[in-house]
């Protein structure tokens, strides 16, 4: 057994923060108990957490880890140590890799390498074939082969059709689909935010509508498998028993029940569609990631490169939207859409340098310091979009503060500052480098066993 002393323990699914000690079961893997306990001397290991939160390990669901075909910039190993050392005892692996998930064998060939790292890694599959957006993959059998979900990350679907066959899919395989949208029709150059910088630049850019377009039309396809699976239309009989819902209480479905995700949202324009869409019914969610609500298109001239990324930062009154959606539930989902790269690649000319920067290990502290410390959001409000919410749209049972849930937390000082300068990610690509930041990860435990210690690194 490994005692947790003096931390406040937050829990996202109560909304509380309390001052707990929490025993873990290593054996069994899960929590064992929260209370107040004493150190009698027969605990494998005593954590003294005092001045710590100890909260649910945190779940990524977007990252990005160029395992297999590009571990030049990362593998599935060291991605895993980025990992663990910002919190996060779960990560869900995007499918552009090369070759891409999208067959039995690459899906297998992760899921094995990430069950060696010491965290749960858990892979998506493309949507379609080649992420060529013309034919779906065989959903079913990646499902049967461990497949979390389903996504062509980093391409969009133009398809309509065809992302409506895939949602119909996955709301039948119990899986989220999750949508890259961009409409490349409105885009010249992307990765920078059509408007003043780019206008600077001479650079013409990706403006807001290229996202909006495709959030607006594909919350409308959400609603419509929505409606259909309601009415029973999906397999020609009406669902029955306790999954049946209300067209009154499917507007009050979680992520848990989420048919489609909408990734790194990065427009107010986004934010309303998505808005609109969950008040008339459509079971969706949305993500955000703490670059697109900490930093704006200004940021492009300061840093360059390592403030490319697609869909690109956008304006002030953009991040606030995104703030707010946070705040208002609008948004479910915080994801660091972790994309690393190498740093010749990032040397290159604005234009031609590939968009991403990495993520894992600087999230937690961005979204104590624009998220918490101003008072948007409260520190199990933070969970709740980190651990607990990420955790139920892929249907997993961790995220929890729960006596015989997994034995996965993080215990982070929310007051610590440290300086980004040294970082487990193969890659460096990142605009924070150098910056002082506030909240800092001490301990990472999965299945009861501890996977960071920050007094290690």
């Amino acid at each position: 057994m490994i005692l947790i002393r003096n931390g406040r323990v937050a829990d996202p699914e109560k909304l509380e923060i309390n001052a707990f000690d929490v025993i873990l079961d290593e054996e069994k893997g899960v929590i064992a108990g929260i209370g107040f306990y004493e150190d009698n001397g027969t605990y494998a290991a005593v954590i003294d957490a005092a001045g710590c939160v100890v909260a649910p390990g945190l779940v990524d669901v977007h990252v990005h880890f160029r395992d297999p075909g590009l571990t030049y910039k990362e593998d599935i190993h060291t991605g895993a140590m980025a990992a663990a050392a910002g919190g996060y005892t779960t990560v869900v692996c995007m499918a552009n890799t090369k070759p891409p998930v999208d067959n039995t064998e690459t899906l297998r060939y992760v899921l094995e390498a990430g069950a060696q790292t010491g965290i749960r890694v858990m892979a998506a599959a493309t949507v379609s074939v080649g992420m060529k957006g013309r034919e779906l993959t065989d959903m079913r059998a990646l499902k049967a082969a461990g497949a979390a979900g389903f996504t062509d990350d980093g391409i969009p679907l133009m398809d309509g059709a065809l992302v409506r066959r895939a949602m119909m899919l996955a709301k039948e395989l119990d899986v989220p689909l999750s949508l890259h949208e961009e409409d490349p029709a409105f885009i010249k150059n992307n990765g920078i935010n059509r408007g003043a910088v780019s206008e600077k630049l001479g650079i013409y850019g990706s403006p807001a509508v290229a996202e909006d377009s495709l959030v607006a039309r594909d919350c409308m396809i959400a609603l419509d498998v929505s409606r259909t699976a309601e009415q029973g239309n999906a397999g020609g009989r009406p669902e029955s028993g306790p999954a049946a819902k209300t067209a009154g209480s499917m507007r009050a479905a979680g992520p848990e029940k989420a048919i489609v995700n909408i990734q790194h949202i990065s427009s107010r324009g986004a934010v309303e569609q998505v808005r609109l869409a969950k008040r008339l019914g459509a079971r969706v969610t949305a993500e955000a990631t703490p670059h697109h609500f900490t930093l704006t298109e200004d940021a492009v001239l300061r840093y360059g490169t390592l403030a490319k990324m697609n869909p690109p930062l956008r304006t002030e009154e953009d991040r606030q939207a995104l703030i707010a959606a946070l705040k208002d539930g609008t948004i479910d989902i915080i994801a660091t859409d972790h994309a690393p790269h190498s740093a010749e690649e990032k040397a290159r000319p604005l234009t031609e340098a590939p968009s991403g920067i990495i993520g894992l290990e600087t999230a937690l502290a961005l979204a104590l310091t624009e998220l918490v410390e101003p008072g948007y959001l409260t520190l199990p409000q933070l969970m709740a979009k980190m651990s607990l919410n990420p955790a139920r749209l892929y249907r997993l049972d961790c995220g929890r503060m729960k006596v015989g849930a997994p034995a996965d937390l993080v215990i982070f000082d929310p007051k610590e500052v440290w300086k980004a300068e040294q970082f487990r990610s193969r890659s460096a690509n990142s605009p924070f480098i150098g910056q002082t930041l506030k909240g800092r990860v001490k301990y990472t435990i999965c299945g009861g066993k501890v996977v960071y210690a920050q007094s290690d690194s």
